[in-house]
């Protein structure tokens, strides 16, 4: 006869943030925590349901699954709508059939609170203090300070300075020079 086992998680006071998600029992790495479940709506309706909400307001139980639907676990939602950002996660997000699911990513220890990247995206439209809007507290040493995705480098490349052509002649000789160095590996190898 098997023993059903006891819930994995729980949901209480969190001290990063509000309530939070806590393992009951160990918790394997790979495995699957819990589903995010809660209203599926389109984008469109999301942006209406939440169109009088405060823009200095972080808090949100959105969860994108592709360019159509979003889970809003505010209404109808589970334990998972509970499990605070980190910036350095025992968990993370994956989306199978549609479906958004919660899995460890490391073994979490039992009293252990979850934690996965929001991530969330970044729109050319944010206002200035959107990082202060969407500040984490997780205390990480590698914290970013944003719930948000990192900022995305500069691909800007610095304007290529024209050579003198001085500059040209004497490059084009160090590679003549080695040049017959590389040929004389190659040859090396080839025996």
């Amino acid at each position: 006869m098997t023993r059903a086992r006891g819930p994995m998680i729980e949901v209480r006071r969190s001290r990063i943030h509000g309530s939070g998600v806590f393992a009951l029992r160990r918790i394997r790495k790979g495995t699957t925590v819990v589903e995010y479940v809660g209203d599926r709506i389109t984008h469109a309706a999301a942006d209406e349901r939440y169109a009088d909400k405060d823009e200095t307001d972080s808090h949100t139980f959105l969860f994108t699954v592709d360019s159509k639907t979003v889970i809003d676990a505010g209404r109808n939602g589970n334990e998972a709508r509970f499990i605070n950002h980190g910036c350095d996660p025992n968990c993370e997000s994956s989306v199978r059939g549609r479906r958004i699911f919660i899995e460890a990513i490391r073994t979490i220890q039992p009293g252990e609170e979850l934690f996965y990247d929001y991530q969330i995206g970044r729109d050319p439209d944010d206002a200035d203090d959107v990082d202060d809007v969407f500040a984490c507290r997780c205390g990480a040493r590698n914290c970013r300070g944003s719930m948000l995705e990192a900022r995305k480098k500069s691909t800007r490349r610095k304007p290529r300075r024209k050579k003198s052509p001085g500059e040209i002649r004497r490059r084009a000789k160090s590679r003549a020079k080695t040049a017959p160095a590389a040929s004389v590996r190659a040859r090396r190898r080839a025996r």
